[in-house]
């Protein structure tokens, strides 16, 4: 299989982020009176944007004016913590080196806020290799509605047979589906569970694999 154009989600995807969204959903539900969850709870519900994440970590009949607080209070501790743990999944700084070596265009459509994805982007070195980062409040409508990747397939000027979507849940799967790209969904993100029920075109256990798939080869360190 051959693409021009690689759009990867974030969280789940290129970045290990469980640990500070599970802390700062934590410290939300505790300010507005809440009780904490077990981190696996709340990593399955990661990937449909911060309002969701909230509204279900506070559980079925939470008020709207809880939903609301908590949602700020998260904004602001994640803001001043994000970068505290969050560090790249193994195999993914090399495997963007040699997309891009190839001369793959890359870009990055998440559901996390578009400030805030940006400056982990920064904060890990990596936005040379994206030509564009839109985040889930860059649109009207967040993943999977497909105008975001709809946007990037337009900006880089590529078919969208010629693009891949990847990233660790049907969210990701779907956003393809709706736009006629391909998906390509990774098993150590936070939701594997979910390309169960939407099966990828290409499954990988590690971004190295991914380059594989394209015929690229990552050399050993």
């Amino acid at each position: 299989m051959s693409f021009d154009l690689l759009v990867f989600d974030l969280d789940g995807t290129l970045i290990d982020s469980a640990l500070d969204l599970a802390l700062s959903v934590n410290a939300a539900c505790l300010q507005v009176g809440y009780p904490e969850l077990e981190h696996e709870t709340i990593f399955s519900y990661v990937g449909d944007g911060a309002p969701m994440l909230i509204k279900r970590s506070l559980g079925k009949g939470a008020p709207r004016s809880d939903a609301d607080d908590a949602l700020q209070l998260f904004l602001e501790y994640y803001s001043d913590h994000m970068l505290d743990n969050t560090r790249l999944y193994p195999g993914v700084l090399e495997s963007l080196d040699v997309f891009r070596s190839a001369g793959k265009k890359m870009a990055v459509l998440t559901n996390k806020p578009e400030r805030f994805s940006r400056r982990i982007i920064d904060g890990l070195e990596l936005p040379d290799y994206f030509f564009q980062i839109y985040g889930g409040d860059t649109f009207d409508q967040k993943k999977p509605d497909p105008e975001g990747l709809c946007r990037l397939m337009d900006e880089a000027e590529v078919e969208s047979e010629r693009t891949l979507m990847v990233g660790d849940s049907s969210v990701d799967i779907l956003t393809a589906v709706n736009s006629g790209a391909k998906s390509c969904g990774v098993t150590y993100g936070l939701r594997p569970e979910s390309l169960k029920t939407h099966p990828p075109d290409i499954l990988v256990d590690a971004m190295p694999e991914l380059a594989a798939h394209l015929g690229l080869v990552i050399e050993a360190a």
